[in-house]
C-alpha cells in the first residue's frame, strides 16, 4: 500500500506542476530546474534532489498530469531513463 506523500514530495510535485504549468503544454522544463528551485539555486545543494524529482514526475505522468520526453518524445513512466524533459500534458489529453 501507498504511503502519504511527505511534504518533501508534495514540495516537488507542486514545484513540477508550477514550473510545467507556466512554460504551457507546447514547451518543456528539465528536471534539474525543479531541483534547483527547490535548492534555492544553483549554489544550493540540488544535485541529491534530482532522484526524488525524477520519482514524482513518474508519479505525475502515472497520474496523466504532465508527459515525459526523451529525445522530443513522449515515454512511459517506466522508460523514464538518462536524459529527459517534463512538460504539461495537454489539455484533454
Amino acid at each position: 500500500m501507498d504511503q502519504p506523500d511527505t511534504p518533501a514530495e508534495t514540495a516537488i510535485r507542486e514545484e513540477i506542476l508550477r514550473q510545467t504549468g507556466a512554460r504551457g503544454p507546447d514547451r518543456s522544463i528539465c528536471p534539474s530546474e525543479v531541483a534547483r528551485a527547490l535548492a534555492g539555486g544553483d549554489d544550493g545543494p540540488w544535485r541529491p534532489l534530482m532522484a526524488p524529482v525524477r520519482r514524482a514526475a513518474a508519479a505525475l505522468a502515472r497520474d496523466g498530469r504532465i508527459e515525459i520526453l526523451r529525445k522530443g518524445k513522449p515515454v512511459p513512466p517506466e522508460a523514464m531513463h538518462g536524459v529527459v524533459r517534463l512538460r504539461a500534458a495537454a489539455p484533454g489529453g
